[in-house]
Parts: structure tokens; C-alpha cells; sequence
């Protein structure tokens, strides 16, 4: 497991290596929730998937992401939002040893 830095915004776009792919992070709030699109080297993984506390994101090994990214609130169970990202609410990427024995 590896925390993924982002900044304390209500949208951003973030540009990581995870798991040897070039990952790029778009993450936006809306009145209904936290969201998030995922590119490996420009190619839609996900998009427009709601954040939700310890709740994998991508979910789906068939998708061709190899890992997993999830938030963690680290003062409580609450779903993420901006103001706290980076600090309450961390994004968390799992690596594929993470996801042994989890269902994909």
C-alpha cells in the first residue's frame, strides 16, 4: 500500500507512476460526492466513479489496471471531501499483494 500525495483542492489532476503505469488522477467534487477518473498512459481506466471511504475505486482486474486505489479517512468512517484531502482523507493506492484474497 502506498499513499498517494494530493493536494487539499476540490479539483485537481495528478500525474504518478503506480505499479510501473503512468497514472494520471482526476479528482473533483460535486454537490452528490467525490469523484474520480483514471488514465494509464492516456487511456480511460474509469471514469466518474464516486469516492467513497475504504471502497476500492477501480474494482475490476479486467479493466487492465494492475492495483487498486481507495480512500482512507483517518479520523473516522466519512465518505472523502474537500477541505481535509491529504490529511483526513487519504488516497491510498493497493498494490496488487494488497488485493490477495479480495474478491476482483
Amino acid at each position: 500500500m502506498r499513499i498517494v500525495p494530493i493536494l487539499d483542492a476540490a479539483s485537481q489532476t495528478v500525474q504518478v507512476t503506480l505499479g510501473n503505469q503512468n497514472c494520471q488522477i482526476n479528482l473533483y467534487q460535486k454537490s452528490t460526492g467525490f469523484y474520480c477518473d483514471l488514465y494509464v498512459d492516456s487511456t480511460l481506466i474509469i471514469g466518474g466513479v464516486i469516492c467513497q471511504n475504504l471502497n476500492r475505486i477501480v474494482r475490476n482486474a479486467y479493466l487492465g489496471f494492475i492495483g487498486d486505489l481507495s480512500f482512507n479517512d483517518t479520523q473516522g468512517v466519512a465518505d472523502p471531501v474537500f477541505p481535509g484531502l491529504n490529511t483526513r482523507y487519504q488516497l491510498m493506492y493497493l498494490e496488487s499483494a494488497d488485493l490477495v484474497g479480495l474478491q476482483q
